[in-house]
């Protein structure tokens, strides 16, 4: 009988071992794969930054001073699209997505367009100021900011209209123009891989 209880104590220890060591690793396991995830995330969020910008309809701030012209410091870059090639892949993605295709408006065109020219002069990313500036730096667009709710998407560095598209669509605050059903009319200019899309409803 000793030699039972002996026995069942030791199986009991060793189960109850098995198990502490299998919850063990099982926290670690799950606790790890969260890190993993969070940092993975946060880093391409970080990484997207660079390359892809979103803002909606500015908030009026008046301008204190006009800037200066600055000549571009990078070198323009040999680009064989444009525009109407990033307009169709945001179209086409969108019906693949279930949404509806933007429409033209011209006046929203008059806004991509200021805008790439000055990123183009910028030669980087201005963190959307210059769209918010615009209602207040050019009055005679302000009616066009009354009329929508307009959203600027910008992206810079990009090899082709498809990898523009990819960018946007996975990054979460710029994902919305390739997936948002409430964008119905838009227009978008690109040169030396700078895409201006200016979304609106």
């Amino acid at each position: 009988m000793a030699k039972i209880v002996k026995l069942l104590s030791g199986f009991l220890l060793a189960f109850v071992f098995f198990v502490v060591v299998l919850s063990a690793f099982l926290i670690g396991y799950i606790q790890g794969y969260g890190f993993g995830k969070t940092n993975t995330e946060s880093f391409f969020q970080r990484f997207l930054a660079g390359y892809v910008s979103s803002t909606t309809k500015p908030i009026g701030t008046p301008s204190s001073s006009p800037r200066p012209y600055v000549k571009p410091s990078v070198a323009p870059k040999t680009v064989s699209w444009g525009g109407p090639q990033l307009w169709e892949a945001v179209n086409k993605r969108r019906v693949e997505l279930g949404v509806n295709p933007l429409s033209v408006r011209e006046e929203l065109c008059t806004i991509a367009s200021i805008r790439l020219n000055q990123l183009l002069t910028l030669g980087s990313l201005d963190g959307h100021e210059g769209f918010s500036k615009m209602p207040t730096d050019r009055p005679n667009l302000k009616p066009i900011f009354d009329k929508y709710n307009i959203s600027e998407f910008l992206v810079s560095g990009t090899t082709s209209p498809q990898n523009a598209v990819d960018l946007w669509e996975n990054s979460l605050g710029h994902k919305q123009l390739v997936s948002g059903g409430q964008y119905v009319w838009g227009c978008i200019y690109a040169q030396s891989g700078f895409g201006v899309a200016i979304a609106a409803y």
